[in-house]
């Protein structure tokens, strides 16, 4: 477990890591006893939250999710920096039917539940859920002028 706290979103950034595989990122008020500050993707995310554009979609993810959740969420990877997009899209993204409520529900479980906010980010879809706190969100929004 690695954590940093950051002034700019004004709590913790905690990454869980398993082998050399992201697994989880939060962003608790306090993190875990025993977190370590210094992680070489702490220090990307820290880069990218003082305004450096960065994709991460290099970054190595275990998506441990129902597998159409895992196919939403490896969409959402493909969103370019800067750029948002509706439910509705990410959903014909993933080969779903943006005309069906079940896939549109799959789409906002997905983003809800969402393991990796910023690696994965759901902050880029204009109208469904995030996994990070509302505030987190707002801000990572607006990092990105979005």
């Amino acid at each position: 477990m690695y954590a940093r706290e950051s002034p700019y979103l004004d709590r913790y950034v905690q990454l869980g890591v398993a082998g050399e595989k992201l697994i989880n990122v939060s962003f608790p008020e306090d993190p875990n006893e025993g977190a370590e500050a210094e992680y070489p993707l702490l220090d990307r995310v820290f880069a990218y939250l003082e305004g450096k554009k960065d994709e991460f979609t290099e970054v190595d993810v275990a998506l441990t999710v129902p597998t159409d959740q895992r196919t939403v969420l490896e969409a959402l990877r493909s969103v370019p920096y800067g750029e948002d997009v509706s439910v509705e899209r990410l959903a014909r993204m993933a080969g779903l039917d943006d005309d069906d409520q079940a896939d549109l529900q799959t789409v906002r479980v997905a983003l809800d539940t969402n393991p990796v906010p910023i690696v994965v980010p759901d902050h880029r879809v204009r109208d469904g859920p995030s996994s990070a706190p509302p505030k987190v969100e707002q801000k990572l929004r607006s990092l990105e002028g979005l």
